[in-house]
């Protein structure tokens, strides 16, 4: 077997990330094995300490350049080491999350921490793929293991239902991708390495052809179901409501992450010729984000429903970096937006979490008078809300006017006027839950308001709070320091990304 026959070397320094993560989870197996699921918080260690490392790694790797690892092989570069550096991020902050979690409802955390762990796991080679197989296996890993953890609450019918959908509406859009790439293998000339593919479809002068225009829409197709854009969004408010919050705090984030490295480079380096045809693709799915997202947010009763719609929407903002196609700026001001809504979106599902915990419901009404009853979870939501709507002083409202004029530089002149007024309608539904925390007056009682038994959660447990809180109060910090400091992370991503 020569080199050309795997992509991933064991002497290769640059894959220890991915190498410390499968590690970490073997190892976790292998102890719940021996301990029989009794010792979580050794388990739960070793999960934030192998993430940790590779976080580390991913790191000291920051400057390495765009070459090849071997021949044909992926190619290691600064865009990809950020995406897998946000996905170990993403990762070790949702199993942070969940430990208390996994506590009160007496569920596994090894297979919680295995599926986290797999799902990255696909997610950092998918993130600097240079073929069609290695993409195709990539995205299928970290595909099946959202699958597994949307269902990961099984005594939950919701959960189960999730699950089924995802998984049935997963695998169509996989059969979208897979004929997508199987129109590019054909003309090509049975190449599988994406510039060769190019190379292939101009040497045979297929590049114009029906094939060709095919292929594109079935691809654009499946990558747009994995970013949630409408009208390929449907699974995403009933995965959200049904699956455990922790699992939809992990996965909000975790597979778009993964699938917005991966379309910056498959349409950028697959399509060039095509430029204009999949920018107008893109951009109409990205306008209808950001309409419909924030539109039918503002009626929904389900706070973890509710936060599906504008998840969709915000996919929308950040496609018009894609679209701005400018290294210097527009990649530059989506991987910034990117950076600073994992933050915002991580510590507003702390609180969904901690909510739910305690009273055993996500909806919107239960959340009134909540100020009264407990200042700590009203205060992560005030900081962090008016960051996800795009208010001072968080880092929102920094990052969207950076992502917004540079698309408006590069010509997404329709997107970037209907994203400013969908902004505005965000803000309402944002803080609408605000007033209602300080001045709505709950119709239950205040005891039955927080301390309503939740059904998964085991009555023999006591729910602490207290790790749930600190998690909470630091990300709202971390978002507020963001927008403070968003002028060395922009330099830093315009100077070392590209």
């Amino acid at each position: 077997m020569n080199n050309t026959d795997f992509s991933l070397s064991l002497g290769d320094s640059s894959n220890f990330p991915e190498y410390i993560s499968i590690l970490g989870s073997i190892t976790i197996i292998v102890i719940d094995s021996s301990h029989r699921g009794k010792d979580i918080l050794l388990l739960h260690r070793i999960s934030l300490i192998s993430l940790l490392t590779s976080m580390v790694l991913s790191s000291c790797q920051w400057e390495v350049g765009s070459v090849p690892i071997a021949p044909e092989s992926p190619r290691i570069n600064t865009p990809s080491n950020t995406f897998r550096l946000f996905l170990l991020i993403r990762s070790l902050l949702s199993v942070s999350l969940s430990v208390d979690y996994v506590r009160c409802t007496k569920t596994a955390l090894a297979e919680f921490s295995l599926f986290i762990s797999t799902a990255g796991s696909g997610g950092m080679p998918l993130r600097r793929a240079n073929d069609l197989v290695t993409i195709f296996v990539a995205s299928e890993c970290s595909s099946l293991s959202s699958y597994l953890l949307s269902g990961y609450a099984k005594k939950d019918i919701r959960s189960n239902e999730a699950t089924m959908k995802f998984l049935l509406m997963g695998g169509a859009s996989t059969s979208f991708l897979v004929y997508g790439f199987s129109l590019l293998y054909g003309p090509s000339g049975g190449e599988v390495q994406l510039d060769k593919v190019v190379d292939g479809l101009l040497s045979t002068q297929m590049r114009d052809s029906a094939a060709i225009y095919t292929s594109i829409t079935f691809v654009a197709a499946g990558m747009a179901f994995k970013l949630s854009l409408v009208p390929f969004h449907q699974w995403t408010p009933d995965v959200y409501e049904g699956s455990p919050t922790p699992v939809v705090a992990f996965s909000s984030v975790t597979s778009k992450v993964a699938a917005l490295a991966l379309s910056t480079r498959l349409f950028g380096i697959t399509f060039p010729y095509l430029s204009s045809e999949w920018h107008i693709a893109l951009g109409v799915l990205a306008t209808l984000s950001m309409i419909l997202g924030n539109l039918i947010a503002v009626t929904q009763t389900s706070m973890k429903r509710m936060l599906a719609y504008p998840s969709i929407s915000q996919i929308g903002y950040i496609m018009i970096g894609i679209l701005a196609a400018d290294p210097d700026n527009g990649y530059a001001s989506m991987i910034t937006y990117t950076f600073i809504h994992i933050l915002m979106n991580l510590g507003t599902f702390a609180r969904i979490t901690s909510f739910g915990l305690r009273t055993g419901t996500d909806n919107i009404r239960d959340y009134a008078g909540l100020y009264m009853k407990d200042p700590v979870l009203t205060f992560s939501p005030v900081l962090r809300s008016p960051s996800l709507g795009g208010i001072p002083p968080p880092s929102g409202f920094f990052g969207k006017p950076y992502l917004f004029w540079h698309g408006w530089k590069a010509g997404s002149y329709p997107s970037v006027p209907i994203a400013l007024v969908t902004s505005v309608i965000s803000i309402y539904y944002y803080l609408k839950i605000i007033k209602l925390m300080f001045t709505g007056k709950n119709e239950r009682s205040a005891t039955s308001t927080i301390y309503i038994q939740n059904p998964l959660v085991s009555s023999s447990t006591s729910i602490s709070k207290s790790s749930i809180e600190i998690a909470m109060i630091i990300r709202a910090l971390a978002s507020i320091l963001s927008g403070i400091l968003i002028d060395p992370i922009i330099g830093i991503t315009q100077n070392t990304l590209f």
